[in-house]
């Protein structure tokens, strides 16, 4: 059996949002009792929550709805490097000594420890000059344990604009604490939401 590592954060009320989006939220419209067989909630969230995939229509008014992706970059294999207490801006200097023959899907740890019960406002993003870099490399996916892959108060969203013009998809909030610098095959699809700017996923890893 192939070990897996769960790199999904837990979803619940306590859940970390950006400032002033959705929060995790469950009512129960039913509940067991003698006249009712079932246990049925409704929940309310901001499809950025925990593990989730952006989709381009997030920072593009023209961009296709997270439902419409191909799935293939979200699928296979990855590499996963450590670029801890690197400052704000991940460069490309932080993770080439990882890049020899770096599969089509990289995933980078910024984190000693994941902020489970907060938003960080000082999250580790990418310079989009190492966006750019990684594009040029192949790289189909770039995943991280950050919020965001640009500064929390960015207004420009430069990153985000480099995966737009690249063609890139991008996985945030991974929780990537337990898992050591290698290569693995990533699980992470999205839910087919058809109008959706992102999209939870449940994220996993496997040995290969």
């Amino acid at each position: 059996m192939k070990k897996l590592w769960d790199i999904s954060p837990p979803i619940d009320a306590q859940s970390p949002v950006f400032p002033g989006d959705t929060p995790y939220t469950q009512q129960w419209a039913a509940t067991l009792t003698d006249a009712c067989p079932v246990n049925v909630s409704a929940i309310t969230l901001s499809p950025h929550v925990g593990a989730h995939a952006d989709a381009p229509l997030h920072y593009d008014p023209q961009g296709a709805a997270v439902g419409a992706l191909d799935l293939l970059p979200f699928l296979g294999r990855c590499r996963v490097i450590h670029a801890i207490d690197v400052g704000h801006l991940i460069a490309i200097a932080h993770l080439q000594r990882a890049l020899n023959d770096v599969p089509e899907r990289l995933l980078v740890r910024t984190y000693r420890q994941f902020p489970s019960q907060h938003f960080d406002t000082q999250l580790t993003a990418f310079d989009p000059a190492c966006v750019q870099h990684l594009a040029d490399l192949g790289v189909l996916l770039i995943g991280t344990d950050s919020a965001s892959i640009d500064p929390a108060d960015s207004k420009q969203l430069p990153s985000h604009q480099a995966i737009r013009q690249r063609g890139l998809r991008v996985l945030e909030n991974l929780l990537l604490d337990d898992v050591p610098e290698g290569d693995y095959e990533l699980i992470a699809l999205p839910l087919k939401l058809m109008t959706a700017d992102a999209s939870p996923v449940r994220a996993v890893l496997r040995e290969l």
